[in-house]
């Protein structure tokens, strides 16, 4: 009968169970496009870095705890190398911290003055390209000039401009820019001065960022290279200066406004016809959070830079420089944002209406269940939780392969767990979007004394 409960019932079970076998095909399909091809890949030969002129760009405000390090790091590891160091109107020792390396010719410093500075990381690394482009002067190789952002805190890899300098990256001059792997430099390293909780807690986030880099986001990289989108980071990112000089336009900016630059940055040089590149046979070091309000500010700012790219859309759809598919996963990733958002709205209906039902009528829910629904709650369970545990066993096998297989498979259910605060984080970003707040202070590192105002959870 048409009204008849238990024919409902069926109804909503055949459907889903059509709907799961659909997630079990996508998952499958999943597995083989990213998950494998990370797995089987091999070391490619690298270049000679003394084929090209390389300068690091390190943006900075406030970072003298960190800053004298990297300087020595770099002009240590990269003789070769010049160093631009630009001041965002520090309100520490920043500035002096530099210029004690006043001797060195190879360490540059780039000063910005508020009002103007302070305006945002892509406003800072453009002072620094104006700078570099009059420092070369008008007869300079542009195409064998590459520039290199990192972190204050940042530790590229020894032999990073090397593996960068091979033919399949920046010796194919088609190739605008190359994103390296990232990797936390504090895994497995507990945070000192607080309570046990918050140490464990601490290590365990950072864990997680360092799986997420290192096995997720390296694998969606990697799968890129097969739709000509590989993005770039915030961190590790080199870019040839002639690629830069074709976006920049008259006022000299190939940086945009956008709170996400280094995704603005890819778009401009995919749509303008470069190529990118990513490589995991080197990597770049940075600082792990062990602050959860601290992650989930840096992940909101994130999240609100992706859908400030959402203006891109139908630049990225008609460039006659990328493919169809190559379009539609940029789009997918501008879309992933407010997928999220969707999916807070969603994925809760079912459950209610079944606990709605469960008050009105339990033997029939409990007759629903035991007679098969079981089945689908399980494999519910199993295709939702899958997709982000596999990364732990491949983190293993990858990454650390001295990890326990146990252990593994926990980094996995923890890093199901990590993702649910990009639902969180997602919501914050849509928030800030609509009070049109779209400036950013800084997040501190953990364990930077604070000077001003920070970057928390304003």
């Amino acid at each position: 009968m048409a009204g008849d409960p238990a024919v409902n019932l069926d109804v909503v079970l055949g459907f889903t169970q059509a709907l799961a076998l659909t997630m079990s095909v996508a998952f499958v399909t999943y597995v083989l496009l990213i998950v494998v091809p990370y797995l089987r890949r091999t070391p490619a030969p690298t270049g000679r870095a003394a084929a090209f002129e390389w300068h690091f760009m390190v943006p900075c405000r406030d970072e003298a705890a960190v800053i004298g390090d990297t300087i020595r790091y770099l002009r240590t590891t990269f003789a070769i190398a010049h160093v631009w160091v630009i001041d965002d109107d520090s309100d520490d020792a920043t500035v002096g911290v530099v210029r004690s390396f006043r001797a060195d010719k190879h360490v540059h410093l780039v000063r910005r003055y508020r009002p103007l500075a302070r305006t945002g990381k892509g406003d800072a690394l453009n002072d620094a390209y104006r700078t570099l482009k009059q420092w070369m002067g008008r007869h300079a190789d542009l195409d064998r000039a590459v520039i290199v952002v990192v972190d204050a805190d940042g530790r590229p890899a020894p032999n990073c401009l090397d593996v960068c300098a091979a033919d399949h990256l920046f010796g194919d001059p088609g190739v605008g820019a190359v994103q390296v792997d990232v990797r936390m430099v504090n895994t497995g390293v507990r945070q000192a001065g607080v309570t046990s909780w918050r140490s464990r807690f601490g290590a365990f986030l950072v864990r997680m960022q360092d799986l997420e880099f290192r096995t997720a986001i390296a694998a969606i990289q990697l799968s890129r290279g097969v739709t000509g989108t590989i993005s770039m980071g915030g961190n590790g990112q080199f870019t040839r200066l002639s690629a830069l000089d074709t976006i920049a336009g008259h006022a000299g900016q190939p940086w945009r406004g956008s709170l996400l630059e280094d995704f603005e940055l890819g778009v401009h040089l995919l749509t303008a016809g470069w190529r990118t590149g990513f490589t995991l046979d080197t990597h770049v070091h940075q600082e792990g959070l062990y602050s959860l309000r601290r992650f989930l500010a840096q992940r909101t700012r994130w999240g609100q830079g992706t859908m400030q790219c959402m203006r891109y859309i139908k630049r990225i759809w008609d460039s006659p420089h990328l493919s169809t598919l190559g379009a539609a996963e940029m789009l997918y990733y501008l879309a992933q944002p407010w997928m999220q958002l969707l999916g807070t709205l969603i994925y809760p209906i079912p459950m209610l209406l079944l606990a709605h039902r469960f008050v009105v009528d339990p033997g029939e829910v409990w007759g629903w269940f035991t007679g098969g629904a079981w089945v689908l709650f399980t494999v519910y369970g199993l295709f939702g939780l899958l997709p982000f545990v596999l990364w732990g066993p491949v983190y293993r096998a990858r990454c650390e392969p001295g990890t326990g297989f146990v252990r593994a498979l926990a980094y996995g259910f923890g890093y199901a767990l990590y993702i649910y605060t990009f639902y969180i984080t997602s919501w914050r970003a849509v928030t800030r979007l609509v009070r049109g707040r779209n400036g950013w202070t800084k997040t501190r590192r953990n364990t930077e004394r604070v000077v001003g105002k920070v970057a928390l959870d304003h």
